[in-house]
């Protein structure tokens, strides 16, 4: 099982993301502890988001398509995830979906800054879209490429700032 279907699975890409980053000397802490220090640290590569004398892991979009078109082609949502990808700036790691009968298709595109994944219900033309991205990912650019990509104008949002309020003012966790 090491070969073949762990790749399946997403382990053993060439990414590194499965394993610690020990060699910054970074392992995975014990008692979950966040330390204004180390969080607002401008050098640091933990890619949260620094905005307006806020700090947040990243910005998660609740997207509902409705009124949608094509919403049960499986090849038309593995390029919308594409092409939200390319627009928003974001890494893409994998592509995953499944088309389900006698309709509706899931998916996931893995990326580097996190996810966009979907569950459409074609027959009432809806998608349920969530695009979360962090770092330097710009994930409201992805509305318009679903709109574009789905034929509606009717797209919904909700933005979640992931991990807002995790690091108090006395440093630590919350």
């Amino acid at each position: 099982m090491k070969d073949a279907n762990l790749f399946q699975l997403g382990i053993g890409l060439e990414t590194g993301a499965q394993e610690e980053d020990t060699a910054r000397g970074i392992t995975p802490a014990n008692d979950h502890t966040i330390f204004a220090r180390d969080v607002l640290d401008e050098d640091r590569e933990d890619h949260f988001i620094r905005r307006d004398g806020t700090v947040f892991a990243g910005t998660h979009l609740i997207i509902e398509v409705v009124n949608g078109h094509g919403l049960d082609d499986e090849g038309r949502i593995q390029q919308a995830f594409r092409d939200c990808v390319d627009t928003c700036g974001a890494t893409l790691l994998h592509i995953h979906t499944h088309k389900f009968s006698p309709q509706g298709v899931s998916g996931v595109a893995v990326l580097a800054e996190s996810h966009i994944s979907v569950h459409t219900w074609p027959e009432i033309g809806y998608g349920a879209f969530d695009v979360f991205m962090c770092g330097d990912a710009r994930p409201w650019l992805a509305v318009d490429v679903l709109k574009s990509a789905f034929g509606t104008a009717d797209v919904r949002v909700r933005e979640l700032k992931r991990g807002e309020g995790l690091v108090s003012e006395a440093g630590v966790a919350a």
